[in-house]
């Protein structure tokens, strides 16, 4: 019987180099697995080719900077951290301008990413392929929740975004973040889930006629994807750094208007 399992894995590609790392190739692997599906989506469709460049574009522009700035804004902290002493121990963005430029130092909140997504396909449906949103929305699903997959195996080789203390026998023993004992892998139980999800999305849109309902695939997608996130984020230590005194975290409290926002597009 599995005990649990202590997670000793460096992120580290090259040693004594933060980059490129393992986060980074799962994160290009996510966006690269999630491009050939909508890829053949179009293909089946005789979608212009351009259109899918152009697409690639606005997603990926828009997923970097949203999650980025969602991290910043969402999470904080917001001013530097000192203890009583007067020591710093950390940075605040608000204080440090242009630490939010340095994606390469870790910080990508998916809220920000899909909000920022949103936005650019808005754009990208009145630019690109003038067709109303619903129509990529239905679409591009599937693609994320599988790049959705892979960023979270990223988080995993990162040792963050980890759970809290369990006694379960698949219990996680983080050796570079929180080695004192077993935790929820969190990011390995959002990580399954949107694999999951995906498939789902996949045989709504290839075996049913739900893509010709505008709209249908993409309110399962908002209530069974951050359904699941909101789910995981019990077991998950909350991102936030100030305390809001509330029963829910940041995560959850974001998760519910995509939840109820995809009850009131079906």
């Amino acid at each position: 019987m599995i005990l649990g399992i202590e997670w000793n894995v460096d992120a580290q590609i090259i040693d004594g180099m933060s980059t490129p790392n393992l986060y980074g190739l799962l994160f290009v692997t996510g966006l690269i697995v999630g491009f050939f599906v909508i890829k053949r989506m179009f293909a089946a469709e005789q979608i212009p080719e351009k259109w899918l460049d152009s697409l690639l574009i606005y997603v990926v522009l828009a997923t970097i900077i949203g999650a980025r700035l969602g991290h910043v804004f969402f999470y904080g902290p917001y001013f530097d951290v000192y203890t009583e002493d007067g020591f710093l121990i950390e940075r605040g963005y608000l204080s440090n301008p242009a630490d939010i430029f340095k994606v390469w130092e870790g910080g990508l909140a998916s809220h920000g990413g899909a909000i920022a997504i949103l936005i650019a396909l808005y754009i990208y449906s009145k630019k690109v392929t003038k067709k109303n949103i619903w129509w990529i929305l239905d679409r591009i699903v599937a693609p994320i929740a599988i790049a959705g997959c892979f960023i979270r195996l990223g988080n995993l080789v990162n040792h963050e975004i980890v759970g809290v203390p369990t006694d379960l026998p698949w219990g996680f023993k983080f050796m570079h973040s929180y080695p004192d004992e077993f935790r929820h892998p969190a990011q390995l139980y959002e990580s399954i889930a949107y694999f999951f999800i995906f498939f789902l999305l996949l045989y709504l849109f290839w075996k049913t006629n739900w893509k010709a309902r505008r709209g249908m695939i993409f309110g399962v997608f908002l209530i069974v994807l951050w359904g699941a996130r909101f789910l995981v984020e019990f077991v998950k230590i909350p991102q936030e750094r100030y305390d809001l005194g509330w029963a829910l975290n940041t995560g959850q409290l974001l998760s519910i208007p995509f939840i109820i926002a995809g009850f009131i597009i079906l």
